[in-house]
């Protein structure tokens, strides 16, 4: 799978470690910032990356910050993004299940980073359920298109 990684300063150190554990499971990784643990605003990186998604260049992405809200939000304002803030397993697997989740956001200060890695595998390996779910996510792309 081609995944794109984006983060701030106090994603930046998860964003490191979870690299070679994406390459070591067979997966195409794109890091698209930053570089440091340099103080940085993190809407452009996550906006990057979920264009990265949204272009197709990439099947999703995970963002990382210091709570993981803000880069969820980013994230969600690029069109055909659906980006879950997920902290544990339960919420990985359900916002692949439930919503198609596309990007997968977390926080530095909340996730060790081997807890993160069981994330990001549920989050990997859970397919979207389709059935009921598919009507919900084609209104949230109605809202998206101000049709809704």
């Amino acid at each position: 799978m081609r995944i794109v990684l984006a983060s701030d300063h106090a994603g930046f150190p998860l964003k490191e470690a979870l690299k070679p554990f994406l390459a070591s499971d067979g997966h195409d990784v794109t890091d698209v910032g930053t570089h440091s643990r340099e103080p940085v605003d993190y809407p452009g990186f996550c906006a990057a990356a979920a264009r990265v998604v949204a272009a197709g260049d990439a099947d999703r992405a995970i963002v990382l910050g210091g709570s993981g809200q803000g880069e969820q939000i980013s994230a969600n304002k690029v069109d055909g993004i659906r980006a879950a803030l997920c902290h544990d397993v339960t919420l990985a697997r359900l916002s692949r299940e439930h919503n198609d989740a596309n990007v997968l956001s977390m926080g530095a200060r909340i996730i060790a980073p081997t807890f993160a890695e069981e994330i990001v595998r549920v989050w990997l390996s859970t397919p979207f359920a389709g059935g009921r779910h598919v009507p919900r996510i084609e209104q949230i792309a109605a809202i998206e298109r101000g049709e809704l």
